[in-house]
């Protein structure tokens, strides 16, 4: 049996059994109402049990669906796009790996639990960013697990404090902690915030693109970094009545502004991709601020679709590509790549909310609650422009990459024949066209009640228009005007580094990791290297020649220390 075809099919095949499984089980848990808890106590610690915890209801069983139909696709994918690499068995065990740290967390409603998966997911996060082993993806990998890191000490220290409450499991105790417990409210919002890259932890989102595509498309857009909002959903009872909301509410806003300014400046094509879903993520913490939690579950589940098949896509052009990723050397893709470009197209226009793709199912309610809810004129002016700002760096990819012009510096010089990778796009396909419509019938069977004038019914198409057209104008702009960007080089830079977030995260990692080999050279190489492990075996080495020696001349050595000992006697009486 030739093991590098078979553990892409192999895989694909178990993960998408069990995403039908959970698929259909998760609609008898809706359907019924129910929800199962499984426990199991491993230690008693005085008043606090450490209990290993999985909690089975609509919500983990949906989610789990849609995160093995991912994987399932991705791994078939990766049998193709990195069949040609030497170390393909690590990368898919790898993989693997992450899909299982992702189940832990998806289940896990103790603290205690969700911590292995929570450090699970940075863990091979990091090794796969650094899978390509160079500079760049070195740098990219110590900035996102530092960044990770954060939100595991977050998590670390609400253990601590939840302790005095008896149990770890804020899946029940979340709704009856007071204000004295704000502490661990923040703490958890701190994590949510760095697992999901909002400000200011923004930076490690689109460095974390040096890794592999299908990396991308699992790890980066649909799993790791909605962790964070999948938490907050979970603690979501233990933050009314608190200033938390209004905080998360404010930085996901700004997170949500600032990754479309920057994607409209932006020529890397992933990493273009990347900012879109930052943004996306500040929608869902946003739409969670405002009380629409289960808006915000539908909107994770239909973004997980259609932005997987986006970077399915994208890292097929990149592979047509040469591995060659800027936009500007791109065009007339859609020529000879006529089913990849129509994947991507269709991905495109659900990301942007065309009327009955997946996208459009959530994006629009949640818009429409937006004018309803009793918010801020700046924060509803923000979901406006950002909603505009989406349409805008879509369709300038659009015009720019796949239906423009002929780029006569394009590498490209294959179509998408490759039958592994057209067929592994198949599901996302299906799911960016009926998942949203199927999950809106499932999780909404009664209509929310929206009132409005038909200026504001309105409102989000003529925003979405108005996007695109200053989309289009922009990539003339790119084009013809290159003179003219220089007059604007500073605001360009500015806003196209994510509001130089990138360069502030690099220089307050700079620090740190200067002050660890200090404490390496001083500590681990220093003192503790002589006082330590090392200098205790010298020592004790030889001390053992020592005794050694004295145990082999044994006549002559042993009467000479029996007369020492007798003079020291004498002399002592």
């Amino acid at each position: 049996m030739n093991w590098k075809v078979s553990l892409d099919k192999v895989s694909m095949v178990i993960l998408l059994m069990l995403s039908m499984v959970m698929g259909l089980n998760g609609l008898s848990y809706l359907l019924y109402n129910n929800m199962n808890v499984v426990e199991m106590n491993l230690i008693l610690l005085s008043s606090c049990s450490i209990s290993f915890t999985l909690v089975f209801d609509y919500i983990s069983l949906f989610f789990l669906s849609v995160v093995f139909l991912i994987s399932g696709s991705v791994l078939y994918y990766s049998g193709s796009y990195m069949a040609a690499d030497k170390s393909y068995d690590r990368f898919m065990w790898l993989v693997l790996l992450f899909v299982g740290s992702m189940n832990f967390m998806i289940l896990s409603p103790n603290l205690i639990s969700i911590l292995l998966g929570w450090d699970g997911l940075g863990l091979v996060s990091y090794a796969l960013v650094i899978y390509y082993q160079n500079s760049k993806s070195s740098a990219a990998g110590m900035l996102t697990v530092l960044s990770n890191r954060v939100g595991d000490v977050a998590i670390l220290l609400s253990i601590g404090l939840m302790s005095k409450e008896g149990s770890w499991n804020f899946f029940c105790l979340g709704e009856y902690l007071d204000e004295m417990n704000i502490l661990e409210k923040w703490l958890i919002m701190i994590a949510a915030t760095t697992k999901s890259a909002q400000i200011p932890f923004s930076a490690w989102l689109p460095a974390a693109m040096a890794a592999p595509t299908p990396v991308s498309a699992l790890v980066h857009s649909s799993t790791l970094v909605t962790a964070g909002v999948y938490l907050m959903i979970r603690f979501y009872s233990a933050l009314d009545g608190t200033n938390v909301k209004l905080y998360l509410l404010i930085i996901s806003c700004l997170t949500m502004m600032m990754s479309g300014m920057a994607a409209n400046f932006e020529f890397d094509l992933k990493k273009i991709i990347a900012l879109s879903t930052l943004s996306q993520l500040g929608l869902m913490l946003s739409t969670l601020c405002l009380g629409l939690k289960l808006l915000t579950f539908f909107h994770l589940l239909t973004h997980a679709l259609f932005k997987a098949l986006l970077f399915m896509c994208a890292g097929q052009v990149i592979h047509n590509m040469k591995n060659y990723q800027d936009i500007r050397n791109m065009g007339g893709l859609v020529y000879s790549m006529p089913l990849t470009i129509s994947y991507m197209t269709l991905s495109n226009l659900a990301l942007c909310g065309f009327p009955f793709l997946a996208g459009f199912y959530s994006k629009d309610v949640i818009l429409e609650m937006v004018y309803m809810n009793n918010v801020n004129f700046l924060i509803f002016l923000i979901f406006l422009v950002a909603t505009g700002l989406t349409a805008m760096y879509t369709f300038r990819l659009i015009f720019f990459s796949l239906v423009g012009e002929y780029n006569c510096l394009v590498y490209n010089n294959e179509s998408d024949k490759d039958s592994v990778m057209n067929n592994s796009m198949i599901m996302l396909g299906l799911g960016t066209i009926m998942g949203g419509s199927g999950l809106s019938w499932l999780l909404f069977p009664e209509s929310y009640m929206v009132c409005l004038d038909m200026k504001m019914k309105l409102l989000t198409l003529y925003i979405v228009l108005v996007g695109a057209l200053m989309g289009y104008i922009l990539n003339l702009f790119n084009l013809n005007y290159n003179l003219v960007k220089k007059n604007f080089y500073s605001v360009m830079y500015f806003v196209g580094s994510m509001w130089n977030l990138s360069s502030l995260s690099m220089m307050s990692n700079k620090p740190v990791l200067l002050k660890s080999k200090n404490f390496l050279n001083l500590g681990d190489k220093g003192w503790y290297e002589m006082f330590g492990g090392q200098g205790l075996s010298f020592l004790f080495s030889k001390g053992f020649i020592l005794l050694n020696f004295m145990q082999i001349n044994t006549v002559k050595l042993f009467m000479k220390l029996f007369l020492v000992g007798v003079i020291l006697v004498m002399i002592s009486v």
